[in-house]
């Protein structure tokens, strides 16, 4: 069973209702960037960009449609719910919306086929696109799409208004992240399992190489506040230092989890830059802060967005 597979599985067994417990909504500025010019993505830098899916409309949607190939509105007509339909369509929107804000292709001429584990990957890349990595993420309210000009990436957010799968951790985390989140109190674990549970997939994503990649044989370390590092079982074949992780709020209700291949050991820390974004009208840069790190960026910094 793939990790994908276990995630649906999961959240078949999810319920909306009780609030898992979460922080405040951090305090974020806001600044508008005009649209028309191409953005710049220089060596080492991560954008993420996210988009809330009740700010997408039906005369919008009706334009995302048309982005889509025939095959892509075949899948779209595939989803039993409406709030699936909508979310496939805004994720679909967000990908080419910000691709194209980097290569001059129009939103539409982009496409796009799985590879062999099932992570997208563009058909044909050209120019700037054979030096990016990108990986998207969706969840009820949200969706997230990053770009990376370095090495891998993989990007995971979930929403926290639904009841954490506890016994999911028993059955495919590691010994050491089970007993950890055992012995917190009762009222700390959802979070606790919603941390664990979106690092554990920003890896696996990043990494793109499916069941090879067993659960139980990387651990992730979240006790020290702010921080997070990982650790792989004897015989493992990765080592801590390749990857930088973060962990952030976009909402009061979202976690997302971000993990990137470092350029090399002694590289400059790979930089983050957060958009907002409603896919064919407007978009803008935030800035929040972080609530978890571990790599070459100091914990309990601030993602940083440049001056235009």
């Amino acid at each position: 069973m793939s990790f994908a597979k276990v995630r649906d599985k999961a959240k078949e067994q999810l319920v909306d209702g009780k609030e898992s417990p979460v922080l405040k909504e951090p305090a974020v500025s806001v600044r508008t960037v005009s649209s028309g010019t191409l953005l710049e993505l220089v060596s080492g830098q991560i954008d993420l960009w996210y988009t809330r899916t009740d700010q997408v409309g039906p005369e919008l949607a009706l334009r995302y449609r048309a982005l889509l190939t025939p095959q892509e509105l075949s899948q779209h007509g595939r989803f039993h719910f409406e709030k699936d339909r909508h979310r496939y369509l805004v994720s679909q929107a967000l990908s080419r919306e910000v691709l194209s804000c980097y290569m001059p292709v129009a939103p539409e001429a982009w496409r796009f086929e799985a590879d062999h584990y099932g992570k997208p990957q563009l058909v044909d890349p050209a120019g700037l696109a054979r030096e990016i990595d990108f990986n998207i993420s969706n969840t009820d309210g949200l969706v997230v799409f990053g770009i990376y000009r370095g090495k891998a990436l993989g990007v995971d957010t979930e929403c926290m208004q639904r009841e954490a799968p506890l016994e999911v951790a028993e059955r495919f985390f590691s010994a050491h992240e089970s007993r950890c989140l055992r012995r917190l109190p009762p009222p700390d674990q959802a979070l606790r399992f919603w941390e664990l549970w979106t690092l554990k997939e920003s890896y696996i994503k990043a990494r793109g190489m499916g069941l090879s990649l067993p659960l139980d044989q990387f651990s992730f370390e979240l006790d020290a506040p702010g921080s997070v590092s990982i650790g792989f079982a004897d015989g493992f074949q990765d080592h801590p230092s390749r990857w930088q992780f973060w962990q952030m709020r976009p909402t009061e209700h979202h976690l997302l989890s971000v993990c990137a291949e470092v350029p090399s050991v002694d590289g400059a820390p790979v930089r983050l830059n957060v958009r907002e974004t409603v896919p064919l009208l407007s978009h803008w840069l935030v800035r929040c802060p972080l609530a978890r790190s571990g790599g070459a960026l100091p914990t309990g910094s601030e993602l940083s967005s440049p001056v235009n």
